[in-house]
């Protein structure tokens, strides 16, 4: 048998940090790691996901981090345009705070400073999305080091950390001691100690401003996944709402009556009024950037809870700061909490506003459109999710519909691009999900513009490894508007202008045909006579599953609070002669709150 190389080396070494699944795409540039992970995989050491492209590789990786399969996310991509293609993947990575470490191929060392091909500096262009850690080796006595700096620091900071790894490196052999003498330093592949509760003075403090409230609301976001029990009790003691960031969406069932839903622009009506009518606030792992979406600044009295100080205070006022874990940390809260006197009237007025809500939102999906109502679609498949299912999200439309009519509970498990907002990460997402978790059922949202982006390729690889999945159980729903929706409604309320047909028009493509081309399922609904029929279907089928919704672009998609500023946008660019501009009208009218409605007619009287 022949020696370890230094890519077994790094293989074996990020094994003991806890990554087992690799994603990636191989070249010549990272041919010795591959050959590594083969080497690991053909001994049951590890996993390789071979994915069409190298940014669904980051995205893939972030998820299966997100979804619980990884402590750590590892992607494996070549150098040069492999390098430049994967980034960003690891932007999503970075700015959602989920350990992922990148292993890039470069040119061999004797060649580099020669500007030989695919040669690029690969230190520099990572210094900003790995910042945290980026180094070049160039020793294979470098490596063990290298390997634990970039994991520690992913793991511990969350963040994105990169190893850059020239071919003749990645082949030599190995290093297995490194030697005890002066210039040497030894190195440890155990990670740190997990996040605690902060000291008990401030515990004290915040329980103070807490126990004061009469209208507590509490914003939970990523960093309360996993504390459902502790959120739960700390709620009930003070008496409080919550409404939830999107990637916290999981946290708590949303079927609960003091559970006001999504915030933000595509939050719900209950968590507006939630934030502009309370008087003490809890933020619990979160920093939702919609400042405006918060409660008015000296409103209420705000408590932080974060394992990162450094995100303490960032969207809010904060008076107290509470860093540490937030299942501990609410636990060692909560005795503290004895003698809170909340308002009684407050988680009625909370339950009268989400009933409200669930009756307007029931009513807005059954609205006429042509031919499908989006959200339709997106309530039938929520009336259709099992207890353990798992939810990836793209951006556009899709995100709006699922935060708004996908009832989810803590035993599913939900997420997509929440800060990076990408496009195109709704697939990749979805494998990583299937791979972490081949037991459970997977459901994937996903607008047109978003499939074509990076859907269809990847279906390929679902295509690929469905056959591996204890579960095949997984559905890809695609709201088929033939438009960039959402990019549409922005230019309608923000810029007051027609959607530019070249730009935002989305070939119409039969995505039901081209899953049928892959071995796999598919059925294409245009209308809402057969959409129970085929919903059934697809949550029942035996193989992946396409659904290609024809659904209706013009349905919109109001703010919860409804800013007079974007509705007046919204009208300036029907007068400037919108072609959806009647359904737009006929649609807003009966979303508009009346003051809006009003204003709305003033302006096209006045102008």
């Amino acid at each position: 048998m022949s020696s370890p190389t230094v890519g077994d080396h790094v293989v074996s070494r990020l094994g003991r940090w806890g990554a087992r699944r690799f994603y990636g795409y191989p070249g010549d540039g990272i041919g010795g790691v591959i050959s590594a992970v083969g080497r690991a995989v053909e001994a049951g050491d590890a996993e390789f996901v071979q994915v069409r492209h190298e940014e669904t590789a980051g995205f893939a990786a972030t998820a299966d981090v997100k979804f619980g399969g990884s402590p750590l996310g590892v992607v494996a991509v070549t150098s040069g345009p492999g390098a430049v293609h994967v980034l960003n993947g690891l932007y999503d990575a970075k700015l959602d705070h989920v350990p992922v470490v990148a292993l890039l191929g470069q040119t061999a060392t004797n060649a580099l400073g020669t500007g030989y091909y695919q040669e690029l500096d690969l230190v520099r262009l990572y210094g900003d999305v790995a910042g945290e850690f980026v180094f070049q080796v160039t020793s294979p006595s470098q490596v063990q080091h290298a390997v634990d700096r970039a994991a520690r620091i992913a793991r511990e900071r969350r963040t994105v950390t990169a190893i850059v790894l020239p071919s003749d490196v990645q082949d030599a052999d190995a290093v297995p001691e490194v030697p005890d003498g002066h210039g040497f330093t030894h190195t440890s592949a155990v990670p740190g100690s997990l996040p605690g509760t902060p000291r008990q003075e401030a515990l004290e403090q915040a329980a103070e401003v807490l126990r004061s409230g009469r209208k507590v609301a509490i914003l939970a976001g990523a960093g309360a996944l996993g504390a459902t029990a502790e959120l739960t009790a700390v709620a009930d003691a003070l008496g409080a709402g919550v409404a939830k960031a999107l990637l916290g969406k999981a946290v708590l069932d949303d079927r609960v009556e003091w559970v006001t839903g999504a915030i933000g622009l595509l939050g719900t009506r209950p968590s507006y009024d939630l934030m502009r009518q309370c008087d003490t606030l809890l933020l619990v792992g979160t920093t939702m950037p919609y400042t405006e979406y918060y409660p008015a600044p000296g409103q209420a009295r705000a408590v932080q809870i974060d394992v990162d100080g450094t995100r303490c205070g960032l969207r809010y006022p904060t008076e107290v700061n509470l860093v540490g874990d937030a299942g501990l940390t609410l636990a060692a809260l909560l005795p503290l909490l004895a003698g809170a006197d909340p308002d009684p009237s407050w988680r009625a007025d909370i339950a009268r506003w989400n009933t409200a809500w669930e009756e307007w939102s029931a009513e807005r999906a059954r609205a006429e459109a042509e031919p499908l109502n989006p959200e339709l679609v997106v309530r039938g498949l929520s009336a259709r999710l099992e207890d353990d299912h798992q939810i990836a999200v793209d951006c556009g439309t899709a995100t709006s519909w699922f935060a708004r009519d996908l009832d989810l509970r803590p035993t599913m498990t939900a997420s997509l691009s929440g800060t990076l907002l990408s496009m195109g990460g709704g697939l990749p997402y979805a494998l990583a999900a299937k791979e972490a978790h081949p037991d459970r059922p997977v459901l994937a949202l996903l607008g047109d513009g978003a499939m074509q982006m990076n859907g269809l390729s990847e279906l390929v690889t679902v295509a690929q490894r469905w056959r591996t999945w204890a579960d095949p159980r997984f559905v890809v729903l695609v709201l088929n508007n033939r438009q960039l929706s959402f990019v549409a409604w922005e230019a309608r309320a923000m810029q007051a202008e027609v959607p530019f047909g070249p730009a935002m028009d989305v070939p119409d493509v039969p995505y039901a045909g081209w899953a049928g081309l892959l071995g796999l399922a598919g059925r294409r609904v245009e209308g809402p006579e057969d959409l129970d029929e085929v919903l059934t279907e697809a949550m029942a089928a035996t193989r992946p599953f396409v659904l290609d919704a024809v659904v209706d672009p013009d349905v919109p998609m109001i703010p919860p609070h409804v800013s007079l500023d974007q509705v007046v946008s919204t009208v300036k660019s029907q007068l400037k002669g919108d072609p959806a501009a009647r359904g737009i009208v006929v649609e807003g009218v009966r979303e508009t709150v009346g003051a809006a409605a009003r204003a709305v007619r003033r302006h096209v009287r006045d102008r």
